[in-house]
């Protein structure tokens, strides 16, 4: 195909214009990165978006929404992430304006934009193909995109063995454009997602595979211009090498580090006074573990709201450590027919169904209480098993002279002879580990809970 090159020391980036006044449509390429690199990066976010929790799997297009709008402060804003693979997705349009971060797959991926009103589509059939344009990315590269609402588009492999990329999307405003009254509403209840956000071409207006081929064609590069032999070779060479960078050497893992400060745990006798003594008086077991906070280290001074967001912490952070012992615990005690929990006993019962008594409107609880002036607040955990019952308190102080005691107590009753076996062998496991490790945890989380996992939004599993 004859054409011309421009030379860029800058980014290379092409500009088209959208017809009847739209917003024009810009791509522009960013960075080269190693051979069979895009190929690598897209599995990679590939596999980890499969596991978000908001993943959804519709239109050829993968999607992660990681970040919902915040009305509440004016920012209607959202994030997402997609992928697209070898066959490419129909062509769509999405009412508000889009912008894009993408890397490319290592055979690179061709952009298709036609900027084309329904009253054009309807009073012209060939309006479409002539609206049509092309842009061409090489292999491995990052690169960017943004254009105006209802622009049809369409994103493709250049080689059906590679993925074509692996975006991440802002939708600067996802109230923006002409939604439907069902998408609108959608949106308002800060439920959307790309599939919910996408109108796709009507099949009357498919372009044919020769109506794509004649379509101009702007190819953008880095290094060498794309008609070069240096170009075609980097291309053939990231196209070979590409599907051994996908092999995948380790395992799918991801990490984060709270770094808090280490507040002191304390073993006391247990209390007599409270919800739990007159839950569980006859009990085989019992402890108490407390922390104590200086007045300067708690953000608020409710016992109510402070607990709300303790019992959220043991949700939200419970310990690695704990996770694997109660995992261990579940296939150990499956063929017994026993209760088994993802979270540790002391509070696994906040993962249960039942709703019909509620703490703060969203934690499942046996029993609550709150003084008068809301100085102290506490809650009643626990469950009934075939060989135990077990009980557990939650409570939060506000003392005299300012310090904040924090503290997680258990009973249990034994109910046979495996029972007391039972308790006997984790008697010292959770005195010492299991009980200190929940209540250190989950005091981090109440107490800084901007440091939390970004997925901790997504709904907890409930127990069996």
């Amino acid at each position: 195909m004859p054409g011309s090159t421009r030379d860029r020391r800058s980014f290379p980036g092409v500009q088209l214009p959208a017809q009847e006044g739209g917003s024009p449509t810009e791509v522009t390429l960013i960075a080269q990165l190693g051979i069979g690199a895009g190929d690598a990066l897209v599995t990679d976010a590939g596999q980890r978006q499969r596991h978000h929790p908001a993943f959804i799997d519709a239109l050829d297009e993968p999607s992660a929404r990681l970040g919902g709008m915040h009305l509440q402060h004016g920012d209607a804003s959202s994030l997402y992430s997609f992928t697209v693979g070898a066959g490419g997705h129909p062509f769509h349009r999405h009412a508000g304006p889009r912008m894009f971060t993408a890397i490319a797959g290592s055979a690179g991926a061709e952009l298709r934009f036609a900027s084309a009103s329904d009253a054009l589509l309807a009073g012209d059939p060939g309006a479409f193909a002539r609206a049509l344009r092309r842009v061409r990315i090489p292999p491995d590269c990052l690169f960017t995109v943004r254009f105006g609402g209802g622009t049809w588009h369409q994103f493709a492999s250049n080689h059906p063995a590679h993925p074509a990329l692996f975006a991440l999307s802002c939708h600067s405003n996802e109230l923006a454009g002409a939604l439907s009254e069902q998408a609108r509403a959608q949106v308002a209840r800060n439920a959307a997602d790309i599939p919910s956000l996408t109108e796709v071409l009507p099949q009357a207006h498919w372009p044919t595979a020769g109506t794509l081929a004649a379509a101009p064609l702007l190819q953008l590069s880095l290094q060498a211009a794309a008609p070069s032999l240096c170009a075609q070779l980097c291309t053939r060479t990231r196209a070979v090498f590409g599907p051994l960078r996908r092999i995948a050497l380790r395992p799918l893992r991801g990490f984060v580090e709270r770094a808090t400060p280490a507040y002191p745990l304390q073993s006391r006798v247990a209390a007599s006074d409270g919800l739990l003594p007159a839950a569980l008086p006859h009990s085989h077991y019992q402890d108490l573990t407390c922390v104590q906070l200086d007045a300067m280290q708690v953000p608020h001074r409710s016992a109510s709201a402070l607990l709300a967001e303790v019992l959220e912490g043991f949700l939200r952070n419970p310990p690695t450590g704990v996770g694997h012992l109660m995992a261990l615990r579940n296939r150990l005690v499956a063929p017994l027919r026993l209760r088994t929990s993802t979270l540790g006993c002391p509070v696994s019962s906040l993962l249960s169904s039942d709703r019909s008594r509620l703490f703060a409107g969203r934690y499942p609880v046996l029993a609550s209480q709150i003084d008068g002036g809301d100085r102290c607040a506490e809650v009643l955990l626990g469950a009934d098993d075939r060989h135990l019952r077990f009980r557990s308190s939650v409570r939060v102080q506000l003392l005299d002279d300012g310090r904040v005691e924090i503290s997680l107590g258990s009973r249990v009753q034994t109910l046979n002879a495996f029972g007391r076996l039972y308790m006997a062998l984790i008697d010292s496991t959770h005195r010492h580990y299991v009980a200190p490790a929940l209540l250190r945890r989950a005091v981090e989380h109440a107490l800084a809970p901007e440091l939390a996992d970004l997925d901790a939004w997504a709904a907890p599993p409930v127990h069996r």
